[in-house]
């Protein structure tokens, strides 16, 4: 992919990329100029999916202070997010496709904090994601069925529900609205997993994001999950096989860290319309 040029100024329409990490989409805004005013009203309209580009979120691709690049996050909604595991491999997949960074280890900036991505000219990509930190017991429901949890901080708030059932139990959640949680324990909101065993070291699961709704996959999310299912089969480290809607990520847990490896695609690029940038403000 040939590199894109700085993003033009809001009268031209910016440069804008669709890609996905197992189906979890977003539009990518390179920005190396730092000058897209992207506001609430144009993450909404870029990712309405069927008056826009379509996207569970928006991802400005921007240089960094200390030379670097920062990954500038928003929610479907709008809202800004702290972090997210496969945008953050299709963004470090853009950098080195366009020729913004040399293949191999990526150090950037995000809200959540630093990661690191490692990329190579073609292949998966794989995100140093921090520590896993596991919190408090809480609980989901939805509707009248009420699940088991734990907490979990990715640089964002997971809560995670392992063992809900087979397979059968969990196609048949009903995720099109937001499970309940304790808004004490997560006054900002909270993604939700819930979780089944598929074998040693193999889970699936589905989730559902704040400020978006339920995903074909949420990266931090998987990193949440394989942490709980570590630690609730009484280990701190190992590598988990996560499947999710979209596709199957792996998870290396380590004391301290974690490793999200998996796809990143980039399927489209072109310009936004400047009549549909003006009026989205």
């Amino acid at each position: 992919m040939p590199a894109a040029p700085s993003a033009p100024a809001d009268s031209d329409g910016p440069i804008f990329l669709k890609g996905h990490g197992t189906e979890n989409d977003f539009v990518l805004l390179p920005d190396r100029a730092d000058e897209l005013d992207l506001t609430e009203n144009r993450v909404r309209a870029l990712c309405d999916r069927r008056a826009g580009l379509g996207g569970d979120g928006v991802i400005r691709v921007v240089p960094d202070a200390d030379g670097g690049f920062f990954m500038d996050y928003r929610n479907a909604d709008g809202s800004l997010a702290q972090m997210c595991g496969n945008g953050a491999r299709l963004f470090a997949r853009y950098m080195v496709d366009a020729g913004w960074a040399a293949p191999g280890r990526i150090p950037f900036r995000t809200r959540g904090g630093p990661r690191v991505a490692h990329v190579q000219t073609s292949g998966d990509v794989s995100i140093e994601m921090g520590p896993a930190t596991l919190g408090v017991a809480s609980r989901a429901a939805i509707g009248d069925a009420a699940f088991a949890g734990i907490a979990v901080d990715v640089g964002n708030p997971h809560l995670v529900c392992l063992d809900i059932g087979d397979r059968s139990t969990l196609a048949a959640l009903d995720l099109s609205h937001a499970p309940e949680f304790d808004p004490q324990v997560f006054p900002d909101g909270v993604n939700i997993e819930f979780v089944t065993a598929q074998g040693p070291g193999e889970v699936a699961m589905r989730v559902h994001e704040r400020g978006v709704g339920e995903t074909r996959s949420c990266g931090t999310g998987t990193v949440a999950v394989a942490a709980a299912t570590l630690a609730a089969a009484g280990r701190t480290q190992g590598r988990v096989l996560v499947n999710v809607p979209g596709g199957q990520v792996t998870v290396d847990i380590a004391p301290g860290t974690s490793m999200l490896t998996g796809p990143a695609v980039i399927v489209a690029q072109g310009r936004v319309e400047p009549q549909f940038w003006a009026a989205h403000r």
